[in-house]
């Protein structure tokens, strides 16, 4: 069976490379409508089954992987920043908090009316920035495709004091509930 990553996202394909299996990448397309009013967990949920359906729609015997990640706080759903100042303003609202990372992960294969999405939560814990930390880390340019401004993986891993839950969940695909989930359709994993 064909497997494809409906995500542009080099992190995901590198996650999900982990795996072993053969796949394909074809990013969805469209334009992504979150659910209105719905919390991180809905949003994410929503989301990557519309990435992977959209997908599916023109590969229906493959299996397609859809997935989005937010990060939230205090209730605010924090995605990629507009520009440097949002990615400040995100970077400021972090700093010495909590907060969550959610991703949502989508397995759809048309042809055999298969959809399975899960979601997945991991706590986050930021130690205090100071504007300078803050501005260099912009500098890098790190935070501006990434949800909350942040990517664990890299550079913002300094200021990260623990997390709770699956690291690679904050990286942008949890490994072990998509294993589980593929397992449940059958794959094989080694």
């Amino acid at each position: 069976m064909e497997l494809i990553l409906a995500s542009a996202s080099p992190r995901r394909r590198e996650l999900l490379g982990y795996f072993g299996l053969p796949f394909s990448v074809i990013p969805a397309a469209g334009p992504e409508e979150p659910p209105q009013g719905a919390d991180a967990d809905r949003t994410v949920w929503s989301l990557s089954l519309q990435k992977a359906r959209q997908v599916a729609e023109s590969h229906p015997d493959a299996l397609v992987i859809g997935a989005d990640t937010v990060v939230e706080v205090d209730g605010a759903i924090l995605g990629k920043p507009r520009d440097e100042a949002d990615a400040r303003r995100m970077l400021r609202l972090l700093s010495g908090r909590e907060h969550r990372v959610y991703t949502g992960v989508s397995l759809v294969r048309r042809s055999a009316r298969v959809s399975s999405t899960q979601t997945e939560m991991t706590r986050v814990f930021f130690r205090e920035m100071t504007d300078a930390e803050i501005n260099a880390y912009i500098a890098t340019g790190e935070p501006m495709d990434k949800a909350g401004a942040y990517g664990y993986q890299g550079r913002a891993g300094m200021y990260i004091e623990r997390i709770e839950g699956d690291f690679f969940n904050v990286v942008g695909l949890p490994l072990c509930r998509l294993g589980m989930m593929l397992q449940e359709l059958g794959v094989e994993l080694h």
